[in-house]
C-alpha cells in the first residue's frame, strides 16, 4: 500500500515516526536526522526544488558544498548526507519517488567534502607526537588516549566517558557505552593493551594523587577530574600540530580512519558497523570509502579481463 503524501514537510513526519518506531533511533538522533533535512528542504527550495522527486544528486552535492561554505565541521556534513540517505531509501520503498538518487552516491567530488582521513603513516606521526618512553604522566596518558580511540575507532565522548570496569584486556575487549546508551564489545589492539597497562598500573596513580580514589573513569586530568570532551579534543589537535599533518585533525578522524583501514585491508563492513556500534549500514558505508586507486589495482592484479 502506497502512503500518499503532498508535501516535503508531510514526507518528513512520517519520515520520523519511521525513524523512531521501526528503526527503533534514540530521540536525539531522530532530532538530529530532522534538523539536518529541515536544512536540505530549505536549501533546495531556495533552488526552487518543491518536489523530492525533482531533486538531483548535484543538488544534493552543492547542499554539502553549501555547508562547507558555512564551516559546517566534517564530522556534521557527513551526518548530513547520512540523513539524506536514510530519506531517499525510505522514500523509495514506500514509492514517494521514482528512484533513489543517493544509492550510488561515493563520488570522489563527494568525499572530498567529506571527512579527511589519516594515511598509516600520518597516524604513526600523531601517535609519536607523544612519546611513550618518558615518565611524565600527562604526556604518556595523551599518547594512550590517541591509541584507544585508533585502535578501538571510539568517539570522543566514548573516550571520556571510558571506565575501569570496562576494560578486559586479559580478554583483549573494552566495552563501550555508545550512543542511545547501546553497549557494544569492541577489541583492542596490543599496542593499545600495552600503553593502557602501563598508564593505569603506573602513570594514572600519579594523576590521581589529588581526586577521588574511587573515580572510575580511565582517562584524568592532573588533578585527578574525569577528562571531557574538549580537553581530549584539544590533545588531538595539539598532537597534530607537533605532527606537522596539516589536514584538519579532530577526534572523528581517527575513528573515521580506524574504519576506512579496516576496510581498506579486507575486513567486513558488517562487522564494522558492528565495531562502530552504527544502528544502520548506511552510516558506515558513509565514513568507510576505499581509495579508488586501490581498487583499481585490486582489478588489475585479479580479474582475468582487467
Amino acid at each position: 500500500m502506497c502512503l500518499v503524501i503532498n508535501t516535503m514537510e508531510s514526507v518528513l513526519e512520517h519520515f520520523s515516526g519511521f525513524m523512531t518506531i521501526e528503526k527503533g533511533l534514540s530521540g536525539n538522533s531522530v532530532s538530529a536526522y530532522l534538523t539536518d533535512l529541515r536544512d536540505f528542504i530549505r536549501f533546495i527550495r531556495e533552488k526552487g526544488r518543491n518536489d523530492f522527486n525533482d531533486v538531483t544528486r548535484a543538488d544534493i552535492q552543492d547542499f554539502l558544498s553549501d555547508c562547507k561554505a558555512r564551516g559546517l565541521e566534517s564530522s556534521s556534513m557527513a551526518r548530513r548526507l547520512v540523513s539524506i540517505k536514510m530519506l531517499f531509501r525510505y522514500m523509495f520503498q514506500e514509492k514517494l519517488i521514482k528512484s533513489d538518487i543517493t544509492d550510488v552516491m561515493d563520488s570522489p567530488k563527494l568525499w572530498r567534502l567529506l571527512p579527511d582521513m589519516l594515511s598509516a603513516k600520518e597516524v604513526d606521526l600523531l601517535l609519536m607526537a607523544f612519546p611513550a618512553t618518558g615518565k611524565d604522566a600527562l604526556t604518556f596518558r595523551n599518547r594512550t588516549i590517541l591509541e584507544l580511540m585508533y585502535s578501538c575507532g571510539l568517539r570522543v565522548s566514548e573516550t571520556a566517558e571510558l571506565k575501569l570496569g570496562s576494560l578486559h584486556l586479559g580478554e583483549e575487549i573494552i566495552r563501550v557505552i555508545g550512543k542511545g546508551d547501546k553497549e557494544r564489545i569492541v577489541p583492542i589492539g596490543k599496542p593499545a593493551i600495552a600503553l593502557i597497562s602501563r598508564y593505569i598500573s603506573e602513570m594514572r596513580p600519579r594523576l590521581m594523587a589529588k581526586g577521588d580514589p574511587n573515580e572510575p573513569n580511565v582517562f584524568v586530568s592532573y588533578r585527578g577530574q574525569p577528562l571531557d570532551r574538549e580537553r581530549i579534543w584539544a590533545v588531538v589537535k595539539e598532537a597534530a600540530k607537533i605532527a606537522g599533518i596539516a589536514k584538519d585533525i579532530h577526534p572523528h578522524t581517527l575513528r573515521h580512519s580506524f574504519a576506512s583501514h579496516l576496510l581498506e585491508n579486507g575486513a567486513d563492513l558488517r562487522i564494522i558497523q558492528e565495531m562502530l556500534g552504527h544502528a544502520d549500514i548506511s552510516t558506515t558505508q558513509i565514513y568507510t570509502h576505499v581509495d579508488q586507486k586501490k581498487l583499481i589495482r585490486v582489478h588489475k592484479q585479479f580479474h582475468p579481463r582487467a
